[in-house]
Parts: C-alpha cells; sequence; structure tokens
C-alpha cells in the first residue's frame, strides 16, 4: 500500500473516531495508531477519557502482542484497561494491515465503565433479596384465587422435581403436606383444585 493510500486509510478512520465519540458521549475515546511511528504511535485521538495527546506512546499490552504474534496480529475486543487516576475502562484494538498483509497501525477504542460498575453495584445491592430462612419463595400478588393456589403448586412442583401427572403415591402426599403448611387449603375450593392437578378424588386428599 503506498503513502497516499496509507494517508487516505487514516484520514477516514479519523472521521469514523469523530462520530463514535459524538455518538457515545464523553465517556467514550478512540485512539488510532500509525506503526510507522513506533513506539510514539498515536497519531490521533477523539475524546479525552486517557488524557493521552498525539505521540503518546502504544500501550505495552498491545506492543506485546506486536512483538508476540507480528503480522499475523488477531484483534483485542472487551478487555480490561486502567486510567492512572484508576477508573476502569472496556478497551478493544482493531489491526489495519496493508495490501500485503503488513500491519501498519491500530484502531483502538476505550470506554470509561467506572460510573456504570458503580452503578451496577448500587442496583444489585439495592435488588438483592435474601431467601426466607422457612425455605419458601416469597409472596404472590395474585389476581385470582387459582393464581394463588398455582403459585404454591408451582414452587412444591420444583422441590419435588416432578409434574403431578408421574408422581407415585409417596411424592403426592409430600406435595399436599407442602400446600398445608403453605396454607393453601385454607382457601375455599383449593381441596377440588389440587384433587383435579392430582389426578385424585377430594376425599383422597382430606
Amino acid at each position: 500500500m503506498s503513502v497516499k493510500k496509507d494517508k487516505h486509510l487514516f484520514n477516514n478512520l479519523k472521521n469514523i473516531a469523530a462520530v463514535m465519540v459524538e455518538t457515545f458521549g464523553s465517556f467514550c475515546e478512540v485512539a488510532i495508531h500509525d506503526f510507522e511511528f513506533l513506539p510514539n504511535s498515536l497519531i490521533h485521538l477523539e475524546g479525552e477519557v486517557t488524557k493521552r495527546v498525539p505521540g503518546a506512546p502504544i500501550t505495552d499490552r498491545v506492543l506485546r502482542a506486536l512483538r508476540k504474534e507480528g503480522n499475523n496480529v488477531q484483534d483485542m475486543c472487551s478487555y480490561k484497561t486502567v486510567t492512572k487516576e484508576g477508573r476502569s475502562l472496556k478497551s478493544s484494538t482493531s489491526f489495519l494491515w496493508d495490501k500485503d498483509g503488513k500491519v501498519i497501525g491500530a484502531f483502538c477504542i476505550n470506554f470509561d465503565v467506572t460510573d456504570y460498575l458503580n452503578a451496577a453495584s448500587l442496583i444489585n445491592d439495592f435488588s438483592k433479596i435474601d431467601s426466607p430462612s422457612d425455605g419458601n419463595a416469597g409472596e404472590t400478588f395474585a389476581s385470582s384465587f387459582n393464581e394463588t393456589i398455582e403459585s404454591m403448586l408451582d414452587r412444591t412442583i420444583k422441590i419435588l422435581k416432578k409434574q403431578p401427572a408421574t408422581m407415585n403415591r409417596k411424592e403426592k402426599v409430600m406435595l399436599v403436606e407442602s400446600l398445608e403448611l403453605q396454607g393453601a387449603f385454607l382457601v375455599k375450593g383449593s381441596v377440588d383444585y389440587v384433587a383435579k392437578v392430582l389426578g385424585v378424588t377430594k376425599y383422597t386428599i382430606y
């Protein structure tokens, strides 16, 4: 690839970098490296996440990959990096080759995820729900009697790990006992409903 074509490629990438940062905002940074100037290969920086300037060196991670793999180097996606200020970044590096297969540069994306990680931690802490000490699931806000009983049945079936139609007598007794402990039979009509599900008479339930 000629020097002229190289320049055209890098100029196009600068435009793409500007569009990306404009789209994803101040947490996004795009760095363009021209390996003709290694190790100080940074020729263009869009965004201010790492606070570098053109002429800054390539990162040690990319340099190690280049030295190890040469022109066969593979793109690196979504790896963690850290700024001098300790902010966490999600980074990706896409390498550039000329028509002869020689690696000539890299297009690097750095996205500051520090605030997102903090927010995720807060959300996880807020949404954490402790399991009830009695082993039962939480309450179900049903809109009908059937929903309440079905919820109790579903919880018990998950514990027994078998559908009612394939349960033996002992397992059906265990299911009924569990429903009794949950208070299912305090509701009028529940005996008939459970009997139907189990394929037995209501007198069997009693």
